[in-house]
């Protein structure tokens, strides 16, 4: 990989809606600011990534770290599991091309941050499963409660953020099942499980919750970025 100067390129996932802009109403790749301002704060420059085209190793090099956002649920036929009642509708274009991204960053050892669903996906892709219903971490649509979480110190997590922190959830699925190499490193007071890391990579690690709405927080986007500057040549 070649890093761009000062700043690393770090890829971010995004998702198909339809959306008004200016004079149009139109199916659009959409994705929350908040992602872009936080990599930008953080020293990356963010480059947005569709769910459309053929993603793979060779297709990514050119980055130098990977955010995979959050958003709606997997179909559980993902991770070999029934559809339950309360799951959201499938989204087979995100579930295609963010497993496809996630495997890629893995092969490349590209510094990977999985937010939320990211999490799920990274959790998936290495062959884990999930509760597809949990309650207390999603008070009301576009409503975060607000959790606070035990930490592992000497943990990528808890290097950056201490070994406890309070943060914005907005969730009702959670791991249920570990991937394989997977690690528990943050729970929340209930026993949910709040972030994940893969200790054989450079840095590998999910969390359920949201650090991109911490704006004044750059901590963990700022790992990311540390990450991906020693990731370029």
């Amino acid at each position: 990989m070649v890093s761009r100067g000062s700043r690393p390129l770090i890829g971010i996932s995004t998702y198909l809606e339809r959306a008004a802009f200016g004079v149009w109403d139109v199916p659009a790749a959409v994705l929350h600011r908040e992602y872009l301002d936080q990599v930008w704060r953080a020293g990356g420059n963010p480059v947005l990534l569709p769910p459309v085209g053929d993603w793979d190793a060779g297709s990514i090099g050119f980055l130098d770290g990977l955010v995979l956002a959050g958003g709606a649920d997997l179909d559980p036929g993902t991770y070999g599991r029934e559809r339950e009642e309360r799951t959201g509708p499938a989204r087979p274009d995100r579930d295609a091309a963010e497993s496809a991204l996630a495997r890629a960053a893995l092969e490349l050892d590209l510094p990977l941050l999985g937010v939320c669903r990211g999490m799920q996906v990274l959790n998936t892709v290495l062959g884990g499963t999930l509760v597809q219903h949990v309650d207390g971490h999603n008070p009301a649509p576009g409503v975060f409660a607000d959790v606070d979480l035990a930490v592992v110190p000497g943990s990528v997590l808890g290097t950056a953020l201490g070994e406890s922190t309070t943060v914005r959830c907005h969730h009702h699925q959670a791991v249920d099942v570990l991937g394989d190499g997977l690690v528990v490193v943050a729970r929340a007071a209930d026993g949910v499980v709040e972030a994940v890391e893969l200790p054989t990579a450079a840095f590998a690690v999910g969390v359920q919750y949201h650090p991109e709405v911490a704006t004044e927080d750059l901590r963990l986007f700022g790992a990311l970025v540390v990450a991906a500057k020693g990731s370029g040549t």
